[in-house]
């Protein structure tokens, strides 16, 4: 019997023959760190209606409804990543760009890959 062709990644392909990345390897944006992940974003604050935009360079883009004064926008960027992440506002934390629209958040108990699903 012929063993299974091996690759960098898993060492072994599933059964059919496609390797299977996790969505986590795919992104620039997305990295691990301890029991969480850390995000790079692009902050259009101001915008229309609330919603992830694709990306920007190496980071993803995230449109704010909110405007950009008196910490709003951070505020509401906060509330919607913890939703659409589906975790509790309180382990999501702003680390860098408090007055940038280059934002770097940290968001505890999630994988990279399940946040790459839910934000991608």
């Amino acid at each position: 019997m012929e063993s299974p062709p091996k690759t960098p990644h898993s060492g072994v392909l599933p059964p059919g023959g496609k390797e299977t990345l996790g969505a986590a390897l795919c992104v620039s944006w997305l990295r691990a760190d301890g029991d969480g992940v850390v995000l790079t974003l692009h902050i259009q604050p101001g915008a229309k209606r609330t919603e992830v935009a694709g990306t920007h360079g190496e980071a993803l883009k995230i449109r704010l409804a909110a405007p950009p004064v008196d910490g709003k926008a951070n505020e509401a960027l906060v509330a919607f990543v913890a939703k659409a992440l589906g975790v509790p506002k309180s382990g999501v934390e702003l680390i860098a760009g408090h007055t940038s629209r280059a934002k770097r958040l940290r968001v505890a108990g999630i994988t990279a890959a399940v946040a790459a699903a839910r934000l991608a």
